[in-house]
């Protein structure tokens, strides 16, 4: 219902050009989206505009047939979908993803496994990153993506349960066996799908970054609401400047974070993405989003631990944005080697 609701009112497809039924505004827009749901509920902010997750790539890449037969589906809510490609044994080291997709006449048919998948039970249909061109000496020259109807035959999801957060969100494995796909679904060209992937990745860290952000400012209101109203030696906990001191720090990182995320999203509006930028913005947004809900814990003392205090569950929802859609460690040397390449 909420889902349902989200779509009347436009928050899900902001991003989708007018003529497919979106908004048209643009990825700054989305962040602001992001921030404002998960600073209330993560979980429920993600279920909701993760539903489009891969529409980006339809956008840069996909056919006009493919983008008037999927995208205004999205946006009216009459479908789901999801990008499958983290596999047990390919997180990180996207390049050697091995779920394939064989040539066979005018299909495609996929073999293989893919885990920790946004909407693999409930998508109506996911973009998945196969191996198709496993001869080609270039690592990153022998993946594509492909368009994937869930209800086609050889698709299989399982719920993946006893998520650490963001429980409200569907999470899943899926199984491919012998499922075929026209060739008409491939998204862009064969081959290309790493280097499609990494232009994704542009958009798609830059609101996991607006996650933090959002992350970050629900646990710094939840503080402040706190040591207005509790008190301790005859005196609001805001009275002591330590307290005082703390709540000006986690002020600081937020603001900090939210100009690196909006300035992320800006450059990306004007078809300008900045790699280097947004992974900065994505690994300190998330740092600081630890960072601020861990010393807002810590200000409400016992309570915080609590689920009757929303920062606990904050505490469980935030911990996942410092891996997903590219961990810390890999926005390090994403930003690294920019330095060094560049210099």
């Amino acid at each position: 219902a909420i889902w349902k609701k989200a779509c009347d009112l436009g928050f899900v497809g902001i991003f989708i050009d007018e003529k497919y039924g979106g908004a048209g505004y643009g990825f700054f827009e989305h962040c602001l989206l992001n921030e404002e749901f998960c600073a209330i509920d993560p979980g429920i902010g993600s279920a909701i505009l993760a539903t489009t997750l891969g529409s980006e790539l339809l956008q840069m890449v996909g056919t006009e047939e493919q983008k008037q037969l999927l995208l205004p589906r999205l946006v009216s809510g009459e479908a789901i979908m999801g990008t499958a490609i983290t596999e047990p044994d390919a997180g990180s080291d996207t390049a050697s993803a091995a779920t394939t997709a064989v040539s066979d006449g005018d299909d495609y048919v996929i073999n293989g496994s893919k885990v920790m998948i946004g909407n693999g039970t409930v998508g109506t249909f996911m973009l998945v990153y196969c191996l198709t061109n496993p001869e080609v000496e270039r690592k990153t020259a022998r993946h594509s993506i492909l368009i994937v109807e869930t209800d086609r035959d050889g698709y299989k999801a399982e719920p993946m349960h006893g998520k650490m957060g963001l429980r409200a969100s569907d999470t899943a494995a899926i199984y491919f066996n012998n499922c075929r796909v026209p060739r008409e679904n491939l998204i862009g060209v064969e081959g290309n799908g790493f280097i499609q992937l990494m232009k994704f990745f542009d958009h798609s860290r830059a609101y996991v970054a607006a996650h933090g952000v959002g992350l970050a400012q629900g646990a710094l209101d939840m503080a402040v609401k706190h040591v207005k109203g509790r008190k301790q030696f005859g005196r609001p906990l805001g009275a002591f400047q330590s307290t005082q001191f703390k709540i000006a720090d986690m002020v600081t990182k937020v603001e900090t974070a939210r100009n690196m995320v909006y300035k992320s999203a800006w450059l990306l509006d004007r078809g300008k993405p900045d790699t280097k930028l947004t992974a900065i913005a994505k690994m300190y947004a998330c740092h600081v989003a630890v960072e601020v809900v861990d010393e807002s814990l810590q200000l409400h003392g016992g309570y915080g631990y609590l689920a009757d205090y929303g920062i606990e569950k904050l505490v469980r929802d935030l911990r996942v944005h410092q891996i997903l859609e590219g961990t810390n460690e890999i926005m390090r040397v994403i930003v690294a080697r920019d330095m060094l390449k560049n210099r």
